[in-house]
């Protein structure tokens, strides 16, 4: 027993609740292990996200997702202001038509009020129009939520597991849980880990992980959101996000601008038996166009770069489940608004465990909440010439796309979480996000990371597994 790795809380899965948790229970001074069955954090439901910090007024009053999407909206400006991360607070219409319409506005502007959500206000006719000109003209009401903001999902989840990173948490990468014994005073986990609190956050696999410990939790299925990205000169097609009325399966179809300046149309929502793929369909594109051209006739879909989809976890009871039996917490149905209620999940975890004595008497005295990534583009021409002559990389431009400095690839492969693939360049950077997709910048970026992780060039993968860019050297060696 002497010879095991001893923690206070082993966390299981590296998305955007992993991560924050793993940062909130550094804070409150636990010895941190986050194991992450992915080659890199934000890597599951995290990496396809719609990106919207939703206000709070959709989920049911009382319930776990109306509480904690309200709680987490308004810690989401302090927080991504520590973490360096892209967030800004548009403001969202739910938009409709007719008496049958504003009646549907009305019970979401209620059920909003008794949540607890602020600015919230029906819309209509000129005003509408004066707010959001390129909307259809068919739609002549709106529900009005100038709290919701945009955030970056996995430029959140990376910066939080970096911070906890910084901080003193260990995160290991590549490591599946494949077994949980509960043994004296805690649970070993891979027969290798010990703590006496683990935090099951594994996603979609969360209920298979807690069956590991013994632990019951709901049943989850996959549920399907497919996503259509435009290109940065569209994002100005609407200046907030736009929904229709919600519905049993989600909050539907939306157009919005991205954190980054993109404009995303999506999601769909498709339920799936488990284990199935999140490829991208034709009927899934189809039925995304329709919907976003009945909202905003005139967007601009030749503007499109690429599309995605990703799978959350929908559980039966419909709402967030999180439970804590001996020790073992264990989070399903962690689907929207999760993004937005992911800081007070975290929070809600901490005083779960602490309130079980589960955590270190005091808090961290000295934890740094902050964490920098230098950004040129963001900078003044004289802060960026300044940057420049200090350090000549931040003024090699590797990705014309997105402007990419030769700098910033080499901060993401050695700043936490260490980039180990091409994935986690584009995650942590935005290179290959733009037009060309890395059709310019990618040989580059080969080149950087093989020069960087001390590795031959073939080794070098896009994401998991054996995705490798390039297979073999030609002739002459290159």
């Amino acid at each position: 027993m002497e010879t095991l790795a001893r923690y206070d809380v082993i966390v299981i899965g590296g998305g955007v609740v992993g991560s924050l948790t793993a940062r909130e229970l550094t804070r409150l001074g636990a010895r941190v292990l986050v194991l992450e069955a992915k080659s890199d954090v934000a890597s599951g439901t995290t990496a396809a996200n719609s990106g919207i910090v939703h206000a709070g007024f959709d989920a049911e009053p009382g319930t776990n997702k109306a509480k904690l999407n309200v709680r987490g909206s308004a810690l989401m400006p302090a927080l991504t202001k520590e973490l360096s991360v892209r967030y800004a607070q548009i403001g969202a219409l739910v938009t409709a038509s007719g008496n049958e319409g504003l009646a549907g506005l009305e019970v979401l502007l209620e059920r909003g009020k008794k949540n607890g959500v602020a600015g919230l206000s029906i819309v209509r006719g000129e005003k509408l129009r004066a707010l959001e000109p390129n909307l259809s003209t068919e739609l002549d009401c709106a529900l009005l939520a100038e709290t919701s903001g945009i955030v970056c999902p996995y430029g959140l989840a990376i910066a939080a597991m970096g911070n906890a990173m910084d901080n003193g948490a260990e995160l290991l990468r590549n490591t599946p849980v494949t077994g949980i014994e509960k043994i004296d005073g805690g649970y070993l986990v891979n027969g290798t880990y010990f703590a006496p609190a683990i935090v099951d956050a594994a996603g979609l696999a969360s209920h298979h992980v807690a069956a590991l410990a013994g632990v019951k939790a709901q049943n989850q299925h996959p549920r399907r959101g497919e996503y259509l990205l435009l290109d940065r000169n569209c994002g100005g097609v609407v200046t907030r996000t736009i929904f229709t009325l919600p519905t049993k399966a989600g909050k539907g179809i939306l157009v919005s601008p991205t954190a980054d300046g993109n404009l995303l149309l999506g999601p769909t929502a498709e339920d799936l038996p488990e284990g199935a793929n999140c490829a991208v369909t034709a009927a899934g594109q189809d039925k995304i166009i329709a919907a976003a051209k009945k909202m905003v006739p005139s967007v601009p879909l030749g503007g499109r770069i690429t599309s995605f989809a990703g799978l959350r976890a929908a559980g039966e009871s419909g709402d967030f489940e999180i439970d804590l039996t001996d020790g073992f917490l264990v989070l399903t149905g962690i689907e929207s608004p999760g993004l937005s209620a992911a800081p007070a999940i975290a929070e809600l975890i901490g005083e779960m465990l602490g309130e079980k004595g589960l955590l270190p008497a005091k808090p961290m005295a000295n934890f740094n909440p902050v964490r920098t990534v230098v950004r040129p583009k963001e900078m003044t021409d004289a802060e960026r010439d300044a940057l420049i002559k200090r350090d000549p990389a931040y003024g090699r431009i590797v990705c014309r796309c997105e402007e990419i400095s030769e700098g910033e690839i080499r901060d993401a492969l050695h700043q936490n979480p260490p980039a180990l693939t091409m994935d986690g360049i584009k995650r942590r950077t935005r290179a290959t996000m733009g037009r060309c997709q890395g059709g310019f910048c990618s040989p580059s970026l080969v080149a950087l990371i093989s020069r960087e992780r001390g590795i031959d060039e073939t080794d070098v993968t896009k994401g998991d597994g054996a995705s490798f860019i390039a297979h073999e050297r030609t002739k002459g060696g290159n």
